[in-house]
């Protein structure tokens, strides 16, 4: 099948499950039970973007942070799914059309990563989250990489873990996307939307490793917590 096939094939299955899930969302939404359906949403779009899922280790499914490397936005549609994670996100992610509203419905912290001056701000609003009964993931690189280089980690959001919450753990994540790493990596000046066009027009599928490692209590020291997980991330690749 051609490129224009695949997009469209995958722009109607991804019409099709958000309008199932909105419903089953709103449906647990009357009733005021807890809803599993915006994870589940994200876990069948990267189904539909043509990952098969495969999952190494046990993660956690609460009381944790999650540092992860950072290739695409389907990260977040992997992890989601896997574990139920909430994500940290950049703040202009909020105003993104319809993307924006459903970061919303997964818990999403928005935090403006330049604004040096509203760190602390951004440090309480992420240690709220953290009192949540679900993950929350940060990517600490910052940025996408490309699978091959691990960036150095910034640690100012990893203030929220001085103190630790009691029995809070640190679980680093390894995602790996095989030899589908080099088309599926966002990386460089690359806008958005045509990244999105080239995964959506990519024949076939592919496999996505979640590497979840041991986890480790938090030290309360911000950079010590970046580096242990950093080296086990890239212990992880070798």
């Amino acid at each position: 099948m051609s490129g224009a096939i695949w997009t469209a094939m995958r722009l109607a299955l991804l019409v099709v499950a958000l309008l199932v899930g909105l419903m089953l969302h709103g449906a647990w939404r009357l009733v005021r039970a807890p809803s599993p359906w915006p994870r589940r949403f994200l876990g069948t779009v990267a189904r539909i973007v043509g990952a098969r899922v495969r999952v190494v280790g046990q993660p956690l499914k609460r009381d944790v942070v999650v540092l992860a490397n950072h290739l695409s936005w389907i990260d977040i549609l992997l992890l989601a799914g896997a574990n139920g994670t909430a994500f940290v996100a950049k703040a202009e992610l909020r105003a993104v059309p319809l993307i924006g509203w459903l970061c919303t419905l997964n818990h999403t912290i928005f935090v403006a990563r330049g604004d040096r001056m509203n760190v602390a701000a951004q440090v309480a609003q992420l240690r709220d989250a953290l009192s949540q009964p679900w993950p929350v993931t940060i990517f600490p690189e910052g940025t996408t990489g490309d699978g091959v280089t691990l960036l150095p980690f910034k640690a100012a959001l990893l203030g929220a873990l001085d103190p630790a919450p009691a029995g809070l753990m640190v679980q680093p994540v390894r995602i790996d996307y095989g030899a589908a790493t080099a088309e599926l990596a966002w990386v460089g000046d690359e806008p958005g939307i045509d990244h999105a066009r080239r995964v959506l027009a990519r024949a076939g599928r592919f496999t996505a490793t979640l590497h979840f490692l041991e986890p480790f209590a938090s030290s309360g020291d911000r950079k010590a917590i970046a580096a242990e997980a950093r080296g086990r991330i890239a212990a992880a690749a070798r």
